[in-house]
């Protein structure tokens, strides 16, 4: 284990007064939280290491105590630390963990690309009648039945993404629940016959609601990129409904955009390599 002394102070995250603002609205201690949160994901302090002790920040960031307690407090909070009396806060971010950029339909291929697998736990699997805006999304009659999972997915040992989907009954028939635990849904839907051609999707941002943040082992309220898809077949019927959840800093949706004509002003989406 390494602590913040060892590095030399030439190596040493710069921290100090003119980093936080008083004037501005959001509390001394959270600015001080989003300070010392970027210098951990930016591998200013890499995983091991020790934080400079209250005291220290106290002096370094010229606020009280209690508003650094409180930082260092919502830093363990959110899994960037643990604290240990006697010890000291250690950084439990790994900054060097891998970042997978791509589409979400590349996104398995991206990841064979960087040589990563991902592991993958089925947190439920049911059947159950859609109700009126999951009928209305997925073009199906209110209370036709379909199969719900909900499945975690982790690489190189930490969380990635949480994934909500809805098939037809007619459609999950012709897998097992053992499939859902070992294969991706895409190969799947390829082998009962209902491989996807098209796809509407949206792209926002969400705060974690407590069930996904402890299963993704963030706190609630964390920010997550909320992708959701309706994918369809040849025949235009839907065969999957998927809401993914990702953590930002271990995915970065890219795109490249070519424009329509030299003269016009449009843009589209390119294929990627």
């Amino acid at each position: 284990m390494t602590t913040s002394s060892a590095r030399g102070s030439d190596a040493a995250p710069r921290l100090a007064p003119d980093l936080i603002d008083e004037s501005l609205p959001t509390p001394l201690y959270h600015q001080i939280f989003l300070v010392l949160r970027d210098r951990i994901r930016e591998g200013g302090y890499p995983a091991g290491t020790i934080l400079p002790g209250e005291q220290e920040l106290t002096r370094l960031f010229n606020v009280s105590r209690i508003t650094v307690k409180r930082a260092m407090n919502e830093l363990a909070a959110h899994g960037f630390v643990t604290r240990h009396r006697g010890r000291g806060t250690v950084v439990t971010h790994n900054a060097g963990a891998p970042v997978v950029e791509g589409r979400f339909d590349t996104l398995f291929d991206a990841l064979k690309r960087m040589g990563l697998e991902t592991q993958v736990q089925l947190l439920e699997a049911s059947h159950l009648r859609a109700d009126e805006e999951l009928a209305l999304e997925m073009a199906l009659e209110p209370g036709h039945r379909v199969q719900r999972a909900v499945r975690l997915r982790s690489l190189e040992g930490d969380t990635f993404s949480y994934l909500i989907t809805h098939v037809p009954g007619e459609i999950a028939a012709r897998y097992s629940e053992d499939d859902l635990k070992t294969q991706p849904m895409q190969e799947l839907l390829r082998r009962a016959g209902a491989e996807a051609v098209e796809a509407d999707q949206t792209i926002t941002a969400t705060a974690a609601e407590p069930h996904i943040a402890a299963a993704l082992r963030i706190s609630p309220g964390a920010p997550l990129l909320k992708i959701k898809r309706i994918m369809r077949g040849r025949d235009g019927r839907a065969v999957q409904h998927i809401i993914a959840y990702y953590r930002p800093e271990r995915f970065r949706y890219h795109m490249r955009l070519v424009r329509k004509d030299a003269a016009g002003e449009g843009w589209s989406e390119a294929e990627l390599a």
